[in-house]
């Protein structure tokens, strides 16, 4: 258990992308206020970089603006222009008139007030005229602005009219329930008349409001409706919901925008759908509108200021546009002077006229045009966090490290572009900082831990084969160290076994200094021969050197290298015989056997230390071929194996076919004379040496005697060439029993 723990513990690129990736999807379900931040402005630039959008058609908007105060006079206006404007737009066919307006104190009228007075003046002086009454109270109610705003209002009967809530308790500590409650009284016309619930509700999430803020009752009264025109921003000021809930006084209302829609579609049946959770949607007719669990709609911004038609008041008034601009239209009717509008941050501006999300809102409901974040969008971003980020996790540890980055920035780069090509085409609205972060994140932690790692790894190495390789192919080594693992691989390989003759001899005739000097100097030259041919030094062996070639690192040349080394080594060892004799010191001879095959190469030992060696019957076969050299007095000796591969390249004879110690299967043996270039001084006695050859398998021991001697005359004391003179004269006098193959039993090493 202790063993799976450790192993548990260890980390390694797969643990730490689940680790992130797991602590990515807590992130996300607790919705930390700045990566929440993060994901609204990347959502406003999805809907910056989508552009305007067209509008359906059916909304305008009459508007407060500079040309209208300049004509009409200051703001506010006399209620009789407002009359006029209903009048106007009754006139034009308008089907629905929205106020983002609130009538909230009667009118200040002088020409009432001085009405007033002079019904009390003479009342004190006993003037009891009932004529005089009559035309005061007739001139009054001429006056009497108020009263003409709402029978315009009343006699159009397309009129929706704004209010505003208090939604903090501290708004209201100077307001009278009495005033509480007759205010509510007058926005009876706002209150979703259907509620249906499923199992227990949850109303927390929904806005709570304390006090309404309407039109004064007599103009409150005329309206055929009304909704709120309340805006709540997110908190860096930007509004990207409409709230079409509000709870007020165990009642719920709806906003400006929805008491539009229900004059324009002819006041269907409204539904408002609670969940344990909160809002479940609201129904207007057939239209389902989605929203959040706290009653908002994400608002889908169709483009900047004046996406919607803006048409002047005085022109209205003033005749100045067609009837068929409004005809059969929704109008909103707000402020968009400067200095007496509401100013709203959206995407698309800090500056956007609040009468205009009401447009949008109606245009987006109207239209079904919504943008749609759900519980499956929520699957989905988990999955694109899961996802994404196990694939970077996984990826980023099996490439290179510029690799990793070009990974990085396309998979990053195409999920944003994914995402915000989905947004355009289908109003989804997908997370797109939580997977970007979580990809980015994990990158960048992966990429810190394979640099320590692999840091620490490369020293390893370092330290391990700094004396066995060239630095060149440690190099290599080190750009990818998974080639090493212990344990061990079977590859095809070619080894090399090299051994000083008679070493017991000259080391008796040294003292152990001048030996050690001498070995040494040996063993260097020899060395840097192997690591010109990036060989692997296996090990010493006493004055013995044994090398592979093909590993660690591929070389699909290895029995090349193999072959070229030792020449090498021949021609540098003559160098140092010739600089010995001067010298005075002992003649040293070598003899090197060669052999290609599979063999089983790795890492053998324990975690705490091992060696890099090979193993098998091939290896073992390159030993005895190394001996075989003092049977013919050769100095290089290659098996069959290695022959096949490099016959093109380099000259060789056969030697025999030998069946060495410890093997049953003979094997046959070649000795590596030169390089083709370099093979003309040899062809002709290797030629006769062939024919001995021949000779010699046939059992015809006189003519290979006579082979082999004419052998000597070009290649005077050729050693194979005495050797196998007295072998056919040792097998003419005692010819062998049985059938004759040709095969050499070798009865030592």
């Amino acid at each position: 258990m202790k063993e799976l723990m450790k192993k548990l513990l260890v980390l390694s690129p797969i643990k730490i992308s689940i680790f992130l990736v797991i602590v990515a999807v807590a992130l996300f379900f607790m919705d930390l206020p700045f990566l929440r931040f993060m994901e609204l402005k990347s959502l406003d630039l999805r809907m910056v970089s989508r552009g305007q959008l067209p509008t359906g058609g059916e909304v305008v908007i009459a508007t407060v603006d500079e040309k209208s105060l300049s004509e009409i006079g200051r703001w506010p206006w006399s209620r009789k222009v407002t009359a006029r404007l209903v009048d106007t737009l009754k006139g034009y066919g308008a089907k629905a008139v929205g106020f983002d307006i609130v009538f909230a104190e009667p009118e200040q009228n002088a020409s009432i007030q001085t009405l007033s007075e002079i019904f009390k003046d003479a009342k004190k002086i006993g003037i009891q005229d009932d004529r005089l009454t009559a035309l005061l109270e007739d001139k009054a109610k001429a006056a009497d602005n108020d009263a003409i705003l709402a029978k315009s209002i009343g006699k159009a009967k397309n009129v929706s009219l704004g209010y505003f809530f208090h939604t903090t308790a501290k708004d209201v500590g100077f307001i009278s329930e009495e005033y509480i409650d007759a205010s509510a009284a007058l926005i009876g016309g706002s209150m979703y008349s259907m509620v249906r619930a499923k199992g227990q509700t949850g109303t927390f999430n929904i806005i709570q409001a304390y006090a309404p803020v309407p039109s004064i009752k007599e103009i409150a009264e005329a309206g055929e409706n009304s909704g709120y025109f309340n805006a709540f921003p997110d908190p860096d000021g930007v509004i990207r919901w409409s709230p079409l809930v509000i709870k007020f006084q165990d009642n719920y209302f709806y906003p400006l925008p929805i008491a539009l829609l229900m004059q324009y579609l002819d006041f269907p049946m409204i539904v408002l759908n609670l969940a344990d959770y909160g809002v479940d949607g609201i129904m207007l007719g057939d239209i389902r509108i989605p929203t959040d669990e706290s009653g908002r709609l994400l608002i889908n911004y169709l483009g900047p200021a004046k996406t919607f038609p803006h048409y002047s008041i005085t022109d209205i008034l003033n005749g100045r546009l067609s009837p068929d601009l409004f005809r059969g239209k929704i109008v909103v009717v707000g402020a968009t002077a400067t200095g007496i509008y509401d100013l709203r941050v959206t995407p698309f501006s800090p500056v956007y006229p609040g009468v205009e999300l009401h447009a949008t809102v109606v245009d987006n409901i109207l239209h079904r045009n919504f943008l749609e974040q759900s519980s499956w969008t929520t699957f989905i971003d988990v999955c694109n966090i899961v996802v994404f980020g196990m694939i970077m996790g996984i990826a980023v540890p099996r490439i290179k490290a510029v690799q990793g980055i070009i990974l990085a920035l396309l998979l990053t780069g195409g999920f944003v572009v994914a995402n915000t090509v989905i947004f355009a085409k289908y109003n989804t609205w997908l997370n797109m900082i939580y997977p970007v972060l979580t990809m980015m994140t994990i990158y960048l932690v992966i990429t810190v831990y394979r640099y320590f790692t692999e840091e620490r790894e490369k020293k390893k190495i370092r330290g391990a084969f700094q004396y066995y390789l060239t630095a060149s192919v440690i190099t290599e080594i080190l750009k990818d160290p998974t080639k090493l693992k212990l344990g061990g691989d079977k590859k095809n390989l070619t080894v090399m076994f090299s051994d000083i003759r008679g070493f017991t001899t000259i080391s008796e005739k040294l003292t152990p200094e001048e030996l050690v000097r001498l070995l040494n100097e040996y063993l260097t030259v020899m060395t840097d021969i192997v690591f010109k041919y990036e060989g692997l030094l296996d090990k010493y062996i006493g004055d013995a050197i044994m090398a592979v070639f093909g590993a660690p690192l591929d070389q699909p040349d290895h029995a090349l290298r193999g072959c070229r080394t030792a020449l090498e080594m021949m021609a540098e060892l003559k160098v140092l015989q010739e600089r010995w004799a001067r010298e005075e010191r002992p003649y040293v001879d070598i003899g090197v056997g060669i052999n290609s095959g599979d063999m089983v190469v790795g890492n053998m030992g324990s975690n705490m230390r091992f060696d890099y060696t090979v193993m098998g019957d091939h290896v073992n076969l390159s030993s005895r071929l190394e001996g075989i050299n003092k049977e013919y007095g050769t100095h290089i000796v290659l098996s069959e194996f290695t022959y096949e591969v490099v016959k093109e390249e380099m000259f060789c004879r056969e030697l025999d076919s030998v069946r060495v110690k410890g093997k049953k299967l003979p094997v046959k043996i070649y000795e590596l004379i030169c390089e083709k270039k370099d093979a003309a001084e040899h062809e002709e006695y290797i030629r006769r040496f062939h024919e001995g050859m021949e000779k010699y398998k046939q059992a015809r021991w006189d003519e290979g005697i006579e082979a082999f001697r004419s052998v000597l005359e070009v290649h005077p004391d050729d050693p194979p060439a005495n050797l196998y003179i007295q072998r056919c004269q040792d097998l003419k006098g005692h010819p062998p029993e049985g059938e004759w193959d040709g095969v050499f039993t070798m009865t030592k090493k």
